[in-house]
């Protein structure tokens, strides 16, 4: 069979208004096309549909009992391009976002604020988890994209920098670091120094040895999380290194920050997608959002 649904739609028109004159009025079609696409219809399925007659028009038995089942199928088709229109016009739909916890905490629910006054109507799911498992979370689907530092390369992950930042020492106020305008990492050496488990410090310690081939990163405490060392260093315990994006929290401890220079080490951080899989209308529009958000604040380098 090849049924169209143009020609579903004149028969619906029809059955509705009994009339062929009203019916093609209602399609914006010519009487004779629309007698037409019926008797196209009735050939493929090769029912009489329509009983015709010098004074009226009704559905015959069989049309009757089609009826019902050729409106459903039109309204659930309209219902799905409705709902494409919603998602496409972004009146509608869900964003998955994978960020490392301190990201997550910090500059995320900027950018979601900021997105949703533009796009009430999205919802925006944030996933937080460990910065080893961003990547595995887009790569298994369980979110649409994921927002990192730098990772070992991977063939089905797409990585696009996000921006580029230098490392910063965080001290109590009123520290001896506090009178200086930038701190040298050799100066961090006279204090206990609290760091992070895992590969934020491992990558560190790489690109400090490799810039300076005497000195590698050595910390007294290292702990999982970046609240835990803030909180350490607001106790007087020590000194620690962090991401100026963490500016807000570090606030929040009541700390103070000063960039980390001889030599300046920065990190990268990336949006991550799945090769292969397209995303939706909405996470493409939160995925450019986050960029242009980025691009219009001060202290993020592309």
């Amino acid at each position: 069979m090849n049924i169209t649904l143009r020609q579903l739609r004149a028969f619906i028109a029809v059955a509705r208004t009994g009339s062929f004159t009203l019916a093609a009025e209602s399609l914006f079609i010519t009487q004779s096309a629309l007698s037409g696409l019926i008797k196209e219809l009735e050939g493929s399925l090769g029912l009489r549909l329509v009983d015709r007659s010098t004074r009226r028009i009704q559905l015959s038995d069989t049309g009757r009992e089609v009826y019902p089942l050729v409106e459903k199928i039109l309204n659930d088709l309209d219902n799905v391009l409705d709902e494409v229109a919603n998602l496409k016009a972004l009146k509608k739909g869900t964003v998955r976002v994978a960020a490392p916890q301190l990201m997550a905490c910090t500059l995320l629910p900027e950018v979601i604020a900021a997105y949703s006054a533009e796009h009430p109507d999205v919802r925006i799911r944030l996933v937080d988890c460990a910065v080893e498992s961003v990547v595995s979370r887009v790569f298994s689907g369980e979110v649409d994209f994921g927002v990192g530092p730098e990772r070992d390369p991977n063939s089905d992950i797409d990585a696009t920098t996000l921006f580029e930042l230098p490392f910063m020492a965080v001290f109590p106020p009123g520290h001896a670091l506090a009178a200086q305008d930038s701190v040298r990492w050799t100066d961090l050496e006279a204090w206990p120094l609290i760091a992070l488990q895992g590969q934020f410090t491992e990558r560190l310690s790489v690109d400090l040895h490799t810039a300076m081939r005497e000195k590698s990163l050595d910390p007294n405490t290292t702990v999982a999380f970046m609240s835990t060392a803030l909180s350490m260093v607001s106790a007087g315990l020590g000194i620690t290194v962090c991401i100026p994006y963490a500016a807000s929290l570090v606030r929040l401890y009541g700390l103070e920050m000063r960039p980390l220079v001889d030599p300046v080490v920065t990190r990268r951080f990336y949006t991550f997608t799945r090769n292969g899989r397209s995303l939706t209308p909405a996470s493409q529009s939160f995925r450019d959002f986050l960029f242009r958000y980025i691009g219009e604040h001060e202290g993020y380098a592309r």
